[in-house]
C-alpha cells in the first residue's frame, strides 16, 4: 500500500502555515485539480480534502503533528477503510454496504457502492427487499459481535415449494396470453389508438398457470413466517453502516428472495469517542503531579493500561497508546488509543497550601527547573 503523502506537502504549506494560509492554499488547490474543471485530478482532490479537514481541526492538527497520519485515524499500512467515502449517506458518509452473502463475511469491501436496495430487471420476479435495525455497544463495535434479528416475513410455502401448484399437478399455458407472458392494450389518444404491450395480469408475465393452485398459500407461493437470523457483525464497524444479506428477505413465487439490509447503529460511549481508527478519551491528573510527573490507569476497550505522564506536561497535552484502537477492517492491525490530559487546578486551598504556592512563586527559580 502506498504511504500517504505529508499533509502540509499536499496543500504546499509550510507546518508553521496560518489557519488562514491553509484555508486559502486548500482553496487554490480545490479549484485546480477539482474533477469537473478540464484538467482536474479526482484522486489528488480527495486527498488535498483530506488534508485540509485534519490541518484546519486545531486538535487534530496538533495530534497530527505529533503523531503524524495515526494520530488522525490514518494511519499507513492500515488505514481507515472509509476514508475518502463521503457523500453516502449514514453517520459521517459512512452507510457502506457489507455484502455478506450467506451470513458469513464473505467479501466485506465487493459491494461499497451497493448503498441499498435495488431494482432488478422489470420482469424478474424477486422478493421484496427489507430493512432492519441492530443497536450495538461501542465496544461491540469495536471487537465486534453477533445479533439475533427475528423478523415476520414471506417465506416460500412449504406445500407447494414456491410454484403455486397443488402437488401432483403442473403448470399449464396461460390462456390470457398464450404463454408469452405479455397481452397487447390499445388506449385511445388525441393521436389516436396506440398499442403498448404490458405484463399479462394472469401469469403476472410467466407465462403458466397453475393446473390446481396450492391450497395452503391459494396460488400465492408464499406464507408469512417467523424467521430467526443470526448475523455477524465484524470487528471495527462504525454507526450508520449497513449489511447486505443476500435473499434474505422476502419471497416470491418462482424467483429469488429480496435482500435484506441491516442497518448498524452504535450506542454512544459514557468516556471513549472515536474518529476513524482511532478512540480517544481524556484523563484528570492534578497540578502537582503534572509538575513532577507520575504514572497513572487509563481506561481503554482492552481494560486499564498504565501510562506515564512526563514531568512538566502542560493541560491539554496527548499521548498515543498504540494497538488499543479499532481494528482495521481490511487487516489484523489496529488503530491507536489517543489520551489527552487534563490538568486540573485547584480551587479551594487550605491556608498552608496557599503559604507553599506563594513561596514557590516568589522562590527565584533556577535554569532546569520548571
Amino acid at each position: 500500500m502506498t504511504a500517504k503523502r505529508d499533509y502540509y506537502e499536499v496543500l504546499g504549506v509550510g507546518k508553521d502555515a496560518s489557519a488562514d494560509e491553509i484555508k486559502k492554499a486548500f482553496r487554490r488547490k480545490a479549484v485546480e485539480l477539482h474533477p469537473d474543471k478540464a484538467g482536474g485530478d479526482e484522486e489528488k482532490f480527495k486527498e488535498v480534502n483530506e488534508a485540509y479537514e485534519v490541518l484546519k481541526d486545531a486538535q487534530k492538527r496538533q495530534r497530527y503533528d505529533q503523531f503524524g497520519h495515526a494520530g488522525v485515524g490514518g494511519a499507513s499500512g492500515g488505514g481507515n477503510p472509509f476514508e475518502g467515502f463521503g457523500g453516502f449517506g449514514g453517520a459521517q458518509g459512512q452507510n457502506i454496504n457489507f455484502d455478506f452473502g450467506d451470513l458469513g463475511l464473505g467479501d466485506i469491501f465487493g459491494s461499497f457502492f451497493g448503498g441499498g436496495p435495488q431494482q432488478r430487471g422489470p420482469r424478474q420476479a424477486r422478493g421484496r427487499d427489507v430493512e432492519a435495525r441492530v443497536d450495538i455497544s461501542f465496544e461491540d463495535a469495536v471487537f465486534g459481535t453477533e445479533a439475533k434479528l427475528e423478523l415476520n416475513l414471506d417465506d416460500t410455502c412449504e406445500h407447494c415449494k414456491g410454484s403455486t401448484v397443488e402437488p401432483g399437478h403442473e403448470l399449464k399455458t396461460c390462456d390470457e396470453c398464450n404463454g408469452s407472458g405479455q397481452i397487447v392494450m390499445a388506449t385511445k389518444t388525441i393521436f389516436g389508438n396506440i398499442q403498448q404491450a404490458a405484463i399479462c395480469p394472469t401469469c403476472k408475465g410467466s407465462g403458466k398457470v397453475p393446473e390446481k393452485v396450492c391450497t395452503v398459500c391459494h396460488g400465492k407461493g408464499t406464507k408469512a413466517k417467523k424467521q430467526k437470523i443470526d448475523l455477524k457483525i465484524p470487528a471495527g464497524i462504525d454507526d450508520g453502516a449497513t449489511i447486505r444479506l443476500r435473499e434474505h428477505g422476502e419471497a416470491v413465487a418462482n424467483g429469488p428472495k429480496g435482500d435484506l439490509y441491516v442497518n448498524i447503529r452504535v450506542k454512544p460511549h459514557k468516556k471513549f469517542t472515536r474518529e476513524g481508527d482511532l478512540i480517544l478519551s481524556e484523563e484528570h491528573i492534578d497540578m502537582v503531579n503534572a509538575a513532577l510527573g507520575t504514572e497513572i490507569n487509563v481506561d481503554t476497550v482492552d481494560g486499564k493500561v498504565k501510562m506515564k505522564v512526563p514531568a512538566g506536561t502542560q493541560s491539554g497535552a496527548d499521548f498515543k497508546l498504540s494497538n488499543h484502537g479499532v481494528p482495521h477492517l481490511r487487516g489484523s492491525t489496529r488503530g491507536a488509543h489517543i489520551v489527552t490530559v487534563v490538568v486540573d487546578t485547584p480551587t479551594k486551598l487550605s491556608k498552608q497550601q496557599k503559604e507553599l504556592l506563594e513561596n514557590f512563586h516568589t522562590t527565584p527559580k533556577k535554569r532546569g527547573l520548571f
